[in-house]
């Protein structure tokens, strides 16, 4: 069953390409160019993934079509930087300044099913550089349901939170979750796991 749509972007890294290519999960997803945005009946997906290249500005236009699918009981995921909020619950991101190692360090502040079995370490370091997984934080509404954070400052990179508008918003302030599917470490499994929390529903 399709329940995911993912908004394909031509300045990719690659995330979306590998998310499609995987036959157990292309068959879960159903991708869409960036500016057909408009023309797309959300409401037979239960997940909308928006990558860190989207149009923001396109994504401001289209907020009440995704008021709507919120309104559905949809889910929303986003990654990236917001630079141009396009629902009521985010705010522009907020970059480390000065930062170092300890900095980077991702920490579980809770369980979650995208990060179940996934090593923190594993998301610190990529490639043995650390900073990859996030560099600072959109800050997230009051109320949010903080995931995971980042340095002794617990920035939160990662947060859930239920829009005024219904659904599930779930803010990543990084790269793609789903562009870690290849990588040679835990961290392969959140993408496989964040389409089986989007088909679980409100439940999950």
């Amino acid at each position: 069953m399709i329940e995911t749509l993912l908004l394909d972007c031509e300045q990719t890294e690659g995330g979306q390409a590998i998310l499609l290519r995987r036959p157990d999960l292309g068959a879960r997803v159903d991708a869409v160019a960036m500016e057909d945005l408009p023309r797309v009946d959300l409401a037979r997906y239960r997940g909308l993934l928006i990558g860190l290249h989207a149009d923001q500005i396109l994504l401001q236009a289209q907020r009440p079509q995704l008021e709507r699918f919120l309104a559905g009981g949809g889910t929303i995921v986003f990654c990236g930087h917001v630079a141009h909020p396009f629902l009521e619950e985010l705010r522009p991101f907020e970059p480390m300044r000065g930062y170092r190692l300890d900095d980077l360090r991702v920490k579980f502040e809770r369980p979650h099913p995208i990060w179940a079995g996934v090593d923190a370490e594993h998301l610190t370091f990529r490639r043995g550089v650390a900073g990859f997984y996030g560099r600072g934080h959109n800050p997230p509404p009051a109320g949010a349901e903080i995931i995971n954070t980042l340095g002794p400052q617990r920035r939160a990179v990662d947060f859930v939170c239920r829009p005024s508008a219904g659904g599930r918003l779930l803010v990543h302030a990084g790269a793609d979750l789903w562009g870690y599917l290849e990588a040679d470490s835990s961290a392969s499994r959140m993408g496989p796991q964040l389409l089986d929390w989007i088909a679980a529903g409100a439940a999950a």
